[in-house]
């Protein structure tokens, strides 16, 4: 049997951006990869996996009551050494989560070598995105292989090497596994033949949106910081740039924090061309991003994702460490004023923000196979891959 490799994933992200990679892992043979969902988010982990014909492994059982960082950090140290206590020839991270973080320390002081999928992000601001920006920090000075999403984050990666002595050629640039994900889905859900949404709401929106009747404004705004006075500006402009476009719909799948949902519900559900759902399943969102005229999002995947169909992004944030989207003219970083986003929202949609001409930044869709081959590289099982050309 091939050596095994543990793959942490915690949240729904790191799931949808690990699956190209535990597929391209299995296909070349030379090691076994095994997914170990924490359990930080378990439902939404296991759909998202679903989406790509996999399901974790092992799963994690916590006992959260506080819903505090200490007290899943506390939780996952205890189960994911149990986990890896049995041996592992790498362990794999994604990203900045709690659930990256732990798995790295607990492999690190295993002894086992760490290896940080979409490395060398950075906003140079430990407030914003917090605590993600300490996270992927902390992961950058002990990782054994830093697989860099982009050319900016390899550079930012190979600098701090050099000040520290470490070895720069650890850093490899393989691009975004998100853009293998997503084309790879989106294309299944947007074929002739692919099934209506199941959701009567979201099969008149997709109706309407593929017969060139209307418009499609996707919103989505899931962040702690965007709470609260935040997402009521959100949520007043999106009311006011429909208002402003009668061939406009709009889907937004609403955070499940309770007060969340409540106020977009207060906000935004009584509007007839406005639809507030729950957290979609990953195929649904791919379809909705592949067909919207426009996005209003303080997500990060989603600032990687919409380039790849053509689809401007209006960043609901302050700062991005995502600004290869910004600087190709995909992303307006735009924040959380009213005024502000609607400006931006009415260049696009009233055809007055040129779109740019370049693909996706963040990657050719090859990402996963460039990660497999690397692993297997630090592992000496293989060449090291040549970098991705952007």
């Amino acid at each position: 049997m091939p050596p095994v490799v543990h793959l942490i994933v915690g949240t729904r992200p790191e799931a949808v951006k690990m699956a190209p990679l535990a597929l391209a892992l299995r296909r070349a043979g030379v090691l076994e990869p095994v997914l170990v969902a924490t359990g930080q988010h378990p439902t939404m982990v296991a759909q998202a996996l679903a989406a790509f014909g996999l399901e974790p492994d092992v799963v994690c059982k916590l006992h959260r009551t506080t819903g505090e960082q200490s007290e899943l950090a506390a939780q996952l140290t205890s189960a994911l050494d149990a986990v890896l206590a049995a041996g592992s020839a790498a362990v794999v991270v994604q990203g900045d989560t709690t659930s990256a973080l732990v798995g790295g320390l607990v492999a690190m002081w295993r002894r086992i070598p760490v290896v940080h999928l979409e490395a060398g992000l950075r906003s140079g601001d430990l407030a914003a995105p917090f605590p993600e920006e300490a996270n992927r920090r902390l992961l950058g000075v002990f990782a054994d292989l830093h697989l860099a999403p982009t050319a900016r984050a390899a550079a930012a990666l190979r600098a701090e090497a050099a000040a520290v002595g470490a070895a720069a050629e650890r850093v490899l640039l393989v691009g975004n596994t998100v853009v293998d994900a997503v084309l790879e889905v989106a294309a299944g859900v947007t074929a002739a033949d692919a099934p209506a949404p199941g959701d009567p709401r979201l099969a008149a929106v997709h109706d309407a949106v593929t017969g060139g009747r209307s418009r499609l404004l996707l919103v989505t705004a899931h962040r702690r910081e965007s709470w609260g006075a935040p997402l009521n500006n959100v949520l007043a402009a999106t009311r006011q740039v429909v208002d402003d476009h009668p061939d406009l719909l709009c889907v937004l799948p609403a955070h499940a924090n309770p007060a969340v949902r409540a106020q977009v519900d207060a906000a935004l559900g009584d509007h007839p061309r406005v639809v507030v759902t729950d957290p979609l399943p990953y195929p649904e969102l791919c379809r909705l991003l592949a067909r919207a005229a426009l996005v209003l999002s303080d997500s990060g995947g989603i600032q990687e994702e919409a380039p790849s169909f053509g689809v401007p992004v209006v960043v609901l944030r302050d700062v991005t460490e995502r600004m290869e989207a910004v600087d190709a003219g995909w992303a307006q970083l735009v924040g959380t004023d009213t005024a502000r986003i609607v400006a931006a929202a009415k260049g696009v949609l009233d055809g007055e923000h040129e779109p740019p001409r370049t693909g996706n930044p963040f990657g050719d869709g090859r990402a996963a196979e460039r990660g497999a081959g690397a692993i297997a590289w630090i592992l000496g099982m293989g060449d090291r891959p040549v970098d991705l050309t952007l």
